[in-house]
């Protein structure tokens, strides 16, 4: 072949070799072009959030009927929730909705009336109720509850807990420090949700409630101090996120109507101060936890 030919050919453009090589670097820019977009797309999302605390009671018909309380969990990126209901039907229908991209983790709620949360922890008949219940096979927990004090040192109260450790299921206690413990006293076990964690307790005790109960976690629902006027963590919560960032949920406590109608304001709050975290606490705060708390059983 003469030199003018071999010329002539490498003035055509490159080779097989070079032009590979040239795809090759093209499909790397692409792939690096829609990897940004698609994280500025997530970037640009709120933060999802699993709303532990959650009623979707039925007395006698619910505040909002179920396609659109699945709509309004979709529009605020609430992709998990505790369900509980008064009396139970509410959350028997959140299960069976099946929702695409939704986690319904139901709980077993000891009331069938408003009035049983003055009795509930002395009435044997309440304890008859959470184990008909629990034949249904799908609760993780049971709860929510209201005690005070030493309300929790009943019979009642105690095969409750019983129950629910001998079953791997959470408590869900709406109770004050005396009635935690003593919770914790019935069975050194259990597991408990601590409802509104103490409301406004001084950040002290909570982080004192929190080292002595390792299977104690707080969930923020009407918890008072997170926040300043200015809407700005305060030190002693910052302090106690960054201390204990797998220990607390978020909720919407959905026990009134009114609760349903400022839902969306509810989740914006809690985004608000999760923003001023570090994005790894934020997102152990916001869905993490939950997650970690009621994974798949094996």
């Amino acid at each position: 072949m003469s030199s003018g030919h071999v010329s002539s050919r490498q003035s055509n453009g490159a080779g097989p070799e070079m032009k590979s090589r040239r795809g090759g670097s093209a499909f790397l820019i692409a792939a690096c072009l829609l990897a940004a977009i698609y994280d500025r797309a997530l970037a640009d999302e709120p933060i999802e959030i699993f709303d532990a605390h959650l009623h979707y009671n039925w007395e006698p018909k619910p505040f909002y009927q179920l396609d659109e309380v699945l709509a309004l969990f979709k529009k605020h990126r609430v992709t998990g929730i505790l369900a509980t209901s008064r009396p139970n039907t509410g959350t028997h229908a959140l299960v069976d909705s099946r929702a695409d991209g939704l986690q319904v983790v139901p709980f077993i709620r000891p009331y069938r009336v408003r009035p049983d949360i003055q009795t509930w922890f002395k009435d044997p008949v309440i304890f008859e109720l959470v184990q008909d219940e629990f034949k249904r096979g799908y609760y993780r927990g049971i709860g929510e509850f209201h005690l005070s004090g030493q309300a929790a040192d009943t019979d009642v109260v105690r095969e409750t807990v019983n129950f629910a450790v001998a079953n791997d299921l959470y408590l869900h206690a709406h109770a004050d420090e005396t009635a935690v413990d003593i919770l914790m006293r019935h069975n050194p076990k259990a597991q408990i949700i601590w409802a509104h964690t103490g409301f406004g307790i001084p950040g002290e005790r909570v982080a004192a409630m929190l080292a002595k109960y390792p299977k104690l976690w707080g969930e923020l629902s009407y918890r008072s101090g997170i926040t300043d006027g200015a809407g700005k963590l305060t030190p002693e919560w910052r302090a106690l996120f960054e201390r204990y960032p797998d220990r607390f949920l978020l909720g919407s406590d959905t026990w009134v109507p009114e609760r349903w109608a400022s839902y969306g304001e509810i989740m914006a709050g809690y985004r608000a101060w999760l923003a001023q975290l570090p994005p790894k606490a934020a997102a152990q705060i916001a869905h993490g936890n939950a997650r970690a708390l009621f994974a798949a059983r094996r």
